[in-house]
């Protein structure tokens, strides 16, 4: 989705930022960075937008209020935009900023990057982009250089990693009144109080609601809906799960479009399962603020990321796995008297 293949670095001012409950302090550059060499500026490039090429979810700013000018990193991305002889000064006011949400004692001081390229694509339209970086992780590097007849070696400590960016966004200057598009990066943990902070607290981004997240958000309801809502409400075998997931699968892999209706006749294909579905899927969007359309275009790429979630496995004590990819009516479930143990009968045609 993202690309920078004909992208330049324009402008980059690098600050710190420390933890206050630490007692730690901010340290702002007076001026922003003048890179003259061409393989520091390259490796730049590579440092901060390589990690967003496999970034499919799109994000806009917003604000509890529903102002977008009372979200700070909107406000100073909107002032660089309109007026590029801003930049220094607001990254030096974004620096602050991150310093102030930084609230929880594990999170980690580290180098502020404020960069400003042009030319970077998204879904296919190249565009100005503002990028904000956080580097946390440093590591040792050994250097070995030749001398006289052999070898020596050095060291270099607390160096950054260029295949290493802890956190990052890239803000792209368009859809301005719905609050940009953005793309974000964190390396931390979900479950980590202190990753809340990055797009929660010092962000504040909501998913866009495009074509990528409906796709998404549904293939992920549905897969909720059939591994724990379904076994509340009906008897149903972990067999007869697997082909509803494998139906619903096959149906997103070779539609191009969704539709609500068509989806529950071909992959549930019972009135009472499909009214369910439906309003399993509505308390999602009530639950969440997340609406999602009866009818949108089906996203290829969150097709690809769902389909690895999907399981396709039976996992029988620990002596036996079943994977059903195709035709579930060629398995059966029983019970063994005898052995008091339950069983699966497969049938095939060719053993390869």
């Amino acid at each position: 989705m993202i690309s920078f293949f004909e992208a330049s670095l324009k402008q980059l001012s690098i600050h710190h930022t420390g933890n206050k409950l630490l007692d730690e302090y901010y340290k702002l550059s007076d001026e922003p960075l003048k890179i003259e060499d061409e393989l520091l500026g390259n490796l730049l490039m590579q440092y901060f937008l390589k990690p967003f090429e496999k970034v499919n979810e799109v994000y806009r700013f917003y604000h509890p209020n529903d102002n977008l000018q009372l979200n700070e990193v909107f406000h100073f991305a909107n002032e660089i935009f309109e007026n590029n002889a801003l930049f220094h000064e607001d990254s030096q006011q974004l620096a602050k900023y991150l310093y102030d949400v930084a609230n929880h004692p594990k999170i980690k001081s580290g180098e502020m990057y404020v960069a400003y390229f042009e030319k970077v694509q998204i879904e296919g339209e190249q565009l100005d982009v503002i990028g904000i970086f956080k580097s946390e992780t440093k590591d040792t590097y050994l250097k070995v250089f030749p001398k006289e007849d052999g070898f020596n070696m050095s060291y270099e400590q607390d160096a950054i990693s260029i295949n290493k960016l802890d956190k990052g966004c890239l803000i792209f200057n368009v859809d301005k009144e719905e609050g940009y598009k953005v793309v974000v990066l964190d390396q931390a943990k979900s479950n980590n109080e202190s990753a809340v902070y990055w797009k929660d607290e010092f962000l504040k981004l909501k998913i866009r609601n495009d074509s990528y997240n409906q796709t998404n958000n549904v293939l992920g309801v549905y897969k909720n809906f059939v591994t724990q809502k379904m076994d509340d409400e009906y008897e149903i075998s972990k067999a007869d799960k697997i082909d509803l997931l494998n139906r619903s699968m096959k149906y997103f892999k070779e539609k191009e479009t969704f539709d609500i209706e068509e989806f529950g006749n071909e992959v549930i294909g019972n009135a009472e399962g499909i009214e369910s579905f439906k309003n399993y899927k509505k308390n999602y969007e009530e639950e969440y603020e997340s609406p999602i359309a009866d009818s949108f275009e089906i996203a290829e790429s969150a097709v690809k990321k769902q389909a690895r979630a999907y399981k396709s496995v039976l996992k029988l004590d620990k002596n036996f796995h079943i994977y059903i990819h195709g035709n579930k009516d060629m398995i059966e479930k029983g019970y063994d008297d005898d052995k008091s143990m339950n069983f699966y009968k497969v049938y095939f045609r060719e053993e390869e």
